[in-house]
């Protein structure tokens, strides 16, 4: 069954308006590619519902301040400590790594920091190719590489257009084909929820907010 409008909202109350906008296109891309059933849509819809901030980003803003950096990508931007570890500081009470001089440099300047963490990896070997490849759609597509082949998937020229994956439909549908690309409908029918996450994230960043929308994701799609 697909998901209906008041499904959706229900799942992401945040989302407003712009859910009727995604509905439809939701429903086309998870048909696609056979993310269907209670486990995988409620697995797929916490997911990019957590990725894109109840449907509110389809692009990666990276307007952090070195604060964020030093503690986003420390071994970049963050002060060693001599030890292995990193100079900590303290932050509003809490205990931060201590930018260094890099992340001073590029504080609050997204594209600086956009060529400088995506800069000759993922296939970007242009100048610029790191601002122009960040990261779009529902769960972000980053990287030339990765945007050729979802384009190649899609019928799309994402090398010459790359913004066509903040458009609903392209950001539903890249993200769909991340989803089967990585294996994650044959993980979402094992309820190996946190391995979907440390594939999509790399890590476990944002697992508390991901866990409540899939409780409640599996409890609307019942």
């Amino acid at each position: 069954m697909p998901i209906t409008l008041q499904q959706l909202l229900q799942i992401l109350p945040n989302a407003g308006q712009v859910a009727g906008v995604f509905v439809p296109v939701l429903n086309t891309a998870m048909n696609r590619y056979q993310i269907v059933g209670q486990k995988r849509m409620a697995a797929f819809i916490a997911q990019v519902g957590h990725e894109s901030g109840h449907l509110a980003r389809l692009v990666e803003n990276l307007n952090y301040s070195a604060d964020g950096l030093a503690n986003t990508w420390p071994s970049r931007y963050a002060e060693p400590d001599g030890k292995g570890e990193y100079v900590k500081v303290q932050v509003s009470g809490k205990v931060r790594n201590k930018p260094n001089t890099l992340a001073l440099s590029v504080d609050r300047k997204p594209e600086q920091i956009a060529n400088i963490v995506y800069g000759n990896r993922m296939g970007n070997t242009e100048q610029g190719d790191g601002w122009k490849y960040r990261g779009r759609g529902l769960i972000q597509i980053t990287g030339k590489n990765n945007y050729r082949a979802c384009g190649d998937a899609l019928g799309l020229d994402l090398i010459t257009q790359p913004e066509l994956l903040e458009k609903p439909q392209h950001a539903c549908m890249s993200a769909a084909w991340f989803w089967a690309t990585n294996g994650l409908n044959t993980l979402a029918d094992a309820g190996k929820f946190d391995a979907i996450t440390q594939r999509i994230n790399g890590g476990q960043n944002g697992s508390a907010d991901r866990q409540a929308l899939y409780a409640r994701a599996l409890k609307v799609l019942a």
